[in-house]
């Protein structure tokens, strides 16, 4: 492995180990899948656009599943970012959750994502599973398994309601499609994400949303990145420090997009 490369993953069977030399940050901001991660070096900074926070080597955190969120991972001054996630399959879930007779009463409003730094005996456990990295990635799906419910004891053993998270694996449900565009709109996914995050299918998404906006899901969510994009930019901002958070893909897209739409280039506020 030399100095060039940028990233090392190797993901087997819902365990990954990473590895990052520069910033780095995920391009579509959605998390699909409930996961428990532990950083290694480096720091890792998550925003649910309601919560922000950094997490140091040796922090642990689960990440909900269906959620929209941003990852930022730093490099340290000294060492690149590491990491250890593993990844908890519905099926899995389900085939526990049945074998416990588990009945959900109500589902869980939680944050995106929940630090589980106190929890000392997960820290071990998951600092246990970098001496079964050759294993695992030679792919061992037995052992992977096997990893993936010791996880979930520690993890209820810690915390039961816990499993009113995890055990929770039902699609979302129909939702306040106005307040939640509002909220979310400078989260940088797709737009079948966001109809599956506000219960609909792809076509009553646009229906609903051009009932409510009175135009376009794409043409009202770029108008109203740009428009707080003048806003911050009026408050002082540089563009390079702001385009990201609003869920342009790059600099250049961000700028041609402002100049388009407002006649001078951001450089100009």
């Amino acid at each position: 492995m030399t100095l060039t490369l940028i990233k090392m993953s190797e993901s087997i069977n819902y365990i990954n180990y990473s590895c990052y030399f520069t910033v780095f940050r995920e391009g579509e901001q959605f998390s699909s899948y409930n996961s428990l991660c532990i950083v290694i070096s480096g720091e890792m900074e998550l925003n649910d656009g309601t919560h922000r926070q950094v997490f140091r080597s040796g922090d642990i955190y689960l990440v909900r599943k269906n959620q929209l969120l941003k990852f930022l991972k730093n490099p340290g001054e000294e060492s690149e970012f590491k990491s250890l996630s593993m990844r908890f399959d519905d099926k899995m879930l389900e085939q526990l959750s049945e074998k416990e007779h588990f009945i959900l009463q109500d589902r869980v409003k939680a944050p995106a994502f929940i630090e589980l730094t106190t929890a000392h005996h997960l820290k071990y456990f998951m600092e246990s599973l970098l001496q079964y990295q050759d294993l695992l990635e030679n792919r061992s799906p037995e052992l992977a398994l096997l990893k993936q419910k010791e996880a979930l004891i520690l993890l209820f053993k810690h915390d039961p309601s816990l499993k009113n998270i995890l055990y929770d694996i039902s699609d979302p449900y129909k939702i306040d499609l106005e307040k939640f565009m509002l909220r979310n709109y400078h989260f940088n996914v797709k737009l079948d994400r966001f109809a599956y995050l506000t219960g609909r299918s792809l076509a009553t998404f646009k229906r609903d949303f051009e009932r409510i906006f009175g135009t376009a899901p794409r043409k009202w969510l770029l108008e109203k990145r740009l428009q707080e994009a003048r806003y911050l930019l009026e408050k002082g901002n540089k563009a390079s420090d702001i385009y990201l958070d609003l869920g342009f893909e790059d600099l250049s897209h961000f700028s041609f997009a402002f100049k388009k739409y407002y006649g001078l280039p951001p450089s100009r506020l």
